[in-house]
């Protein structure tokens, strides 16, 4: 049986603020934005809030039908403009909005930007969460399938950052290729910045 997904709206923004932190409370990266346990409760919901809201405004939600799963996408155009001074207020913005003490916060977005790659139109899955306990059910490989199809049939390449190795074998399975180099954060855990390309459809 397949797993119903529709597009986010604004309606869907308390329930998917929710669901990723939830996902993510236990996630190296955010355990790193957070390193400890009640700032991290305390904060983490509001840069999930950030994020959400940005993905809301400029890019795309995907949702399972009984929310307990989300993807959060970008589609960046091949003519990127590096220097642009919105682009690199962003993270800073997000940072005093969120926790202005927080530095990491306004890092992970610069340095993850800084290997993003330029120069060629593609989807970019910002994030994925899955509820804890329906996790390995095979929602996120649903919510991202539905999205590579599309770019299978339209000739748009993939790309995201994996958090974790378990992630990064999933995204591998699903045909994305780790590029390099790994992003090790100060201290912290390492992002495997990947990319997909678009898989020939052959046949009628």
């Amino acid at each position: 049986m397949g797993v119903a997904i529709r597009t986010a709206g604004e309606a869907d923004r308390e329930s998917v603020v929710r669901l990723l932190d939830e996902a993510f409370q236990n996630d190296p990266v955010s355990g790193w934005v957070f390193p400890g346990a009640e700032d991290r409760r305390a904060h983490h919901p509001g840069l999930m809030a950030a994020f959400t809201d940005i993905v809301l405004a400029a890019g795309r939600v995907d949702i399972t039908e009984d929310g307990s799963a989300c993807a959060l996408w970008l589609s960046m155009p091949a003519d990127d403009h590096d220097g642009d001074s919105e682009v690199d207020d962003g993270p800073a913005q997000v940072r005093a909005a969120v926790d202005p003490d927080n530095e990491r916060i306004e890092l992970i977005g610069r340095l993850t930007a800084a290997i993003h790659p330029s120069g060629r139109a593609h989807e970019y899955l910002w994030m994925i969460g899955v509820a804890p306990g329906r996790q390995g059910e095979g929602l996120g490989t649903a919510l991202i399938e539905s999205v590579l199809d599309r770019c299978d049939r339209e000739g748009v390449s993939a790309y995201l950052e994996a958090s974790s190795a378990r992630s990064r074998k999933l995204y591998e399975r699903l045909g994305f290729e780790f590029t390099g180099p790994v992003l090790d954060l100060p201290d912290g855990p390492a992002m495997w910045p990947m990319w997909r390309e678009p898989r020939t459809r052959t046949g009628s």
